[in-house]
């Protein structure tokens, strides 16, 4: 008789693909040609893409990791879902790549929210997998209050997609933004 599938594989498998996204991000990082601060100082647009991916990825590591400690069962559902929101990850170092060579230009900005949007929208699928079928705790105002913010980040997310066109840095400080949601876990406690 076979058992139940187990959560341990999944956050695994998870944990490896994120592991390897920060390799990919890390490696498109290059020293400037010249030895000088300066020149240094002109691959900022790099440098700051690298770093808000990295706190990107870190987040939504810290925040998988905390969703996934209430799985109790890895249905095929839920596998689906956590495989549908690690491939939208997996665009990050495209579009961050993008964003940082062209000196953060409206379009790859655009579409550098519009991957974390995609981002977002799986990991609500994720969410709302975990929370109706798994043992997300006794408290109904703490599912209530991630599945809202996870929906308020959308929303936001998109906003930015479609201001980076005009405004690209005003559109990174809204993606910003949207990050300190996303700082604490468990939003409730």
């Amino acid at each position: 008789m076979l058992g139940r599938a187990t959560p341990e594989r999944l956050r695994g498998v998870s944990d490896g693909i994120f592991a390897v996204l920060i390799t990919v991000l890390v490696l498109d990082l290059r020293p400037p040609g010249d030895p000088t601060y300066a020149a240094m100082l002109e691959l900022w647009p790099r440098w700051l893409s690298y770093t808000l991916s990295y706190l990107f990825l870190a987040l939504i590591w810290i925040n998988h990791h905390y969703l996934l400690r209430y799985v109790t069962e890895a249905s095929p559902r839920l596998l689906w879902c956590n495989f549908v929101h690690l491939f939208s990850i997996s665009f990050l170092p495209v579009a961050t790549a993008w964003m940082a060579t062209s000196r953060l230009a409206p379009e790859p900005v655009s579409f550098y929210a519009a991957v974390i949007l995609l981002m977002n929208a799986t990991y609500i699928a994720l969410v709302w997998e975990v929370t109706s079928t798994n043992a997300f705790g006794e408290n109904a105002l703490t599912i209530r209050v991630v599945r809202w913010r996870a929906l308020i980040s959308l929303c936001l997310f998109a906003v930015a997609a479609i201001v980076a066109l005009k405004h690209p840095v005003m559109a990174l400080a809204i993606c910003v933004t949207c990050l300190l949601f996303y700082v604490k876990p468990d939003p409730v406690h």
